[in-house]
């Protein structure tokens, strides 16, 4: 009984490590719109992503490998994490370093790609995706129907379906514009835990300063 309980105390971590790397069904890109994220915490955490003279817009929150229902995270992976640079070299589009790692810790360990594959991959998706320029032009915070923001990126790509783009909303702010993609990057339906809108007639959304 002793050896039991050892070899079940020795055992359990590895199994609480997440799910098997390469698993999943699709992607959802997702898109934060950073000045609204800096409204509500990113200005109060002092986050670098905020400072002005990045002129930060839709940045890249993730490249997310997900199930038809749930997704897998912090899966167990053979392959080296990514080092400072690399992190540090998808800020432009991600806003910081810190969010490209744990990005990568979170969901790219579950794609069974290299961290560089991983990272680039997200950059490839990230660049397929036309970010509507309507909401560059504002020059004051307005207050919109979540709706507004996703007819906004179906307009800006015609190849999206609705059912392919989800928007949510945080603090009352509009957050995010999820996007599902295949495998190979090609425009495909969102499951039934990613295909719910926010339904707000009056989020906030803040111009890019």
């Amino acid at each position: 009984m002793r050896a039991l309980l050892i070899w079940l105390m020795m055992a359990l971590p590895a199994l609480s490590d997440g799910e098997r790397a390469g698993e999943f069904d699709y992607y959802v890109l997702s898109l934060s719109w950073s000045p609204n994220w800096c409204a509500y915490e990113g200005d109060a955490r002092g986050s670098e992503q905020c400072d002005a003279r990045h002129d930060h817009g839709w940045i890249l929150h993730g490249l997310w490998p997900q199930f038809h229902r749930g997704y897998p995270s912090y899966c167990q992976s053979g392959e080296r994490p990514p080092s400072r640079r690399m992190t540090a070299d998808m800020a432009d589009i991600m806003g910081t370093g810190g969010l490209a790692w744990h990005q990568w810790k979170k969901h790219g360990t579950c794609t069974g790609l290299s961290a560089p594959a991983y990272y680039a991959l997200s950059r490839e998706a990230y660049g397929r995706v036309v970010r509507p320029p309507v909401f560059r032009q504002l020059d004051q915070t307005v207050k919109l129907p979540a709706s507004v923001v996703e007819d906004a990126f179906l307009q800006s790509n015609p190849e999206f379906q609705r059912d392919g783009v989800t928007i949510t909303c945080r603090a009352g702010h509009i957050q995010e514009a999820r996007i599902c993609l295949s495998r190979t990057l090609e425009p495909v339906p969102c499951g039934q835990d990613v295909v719910r809108d926010c339904t707000a007639r009056d989020a906030v959304f803040t111009p890019v300063r």
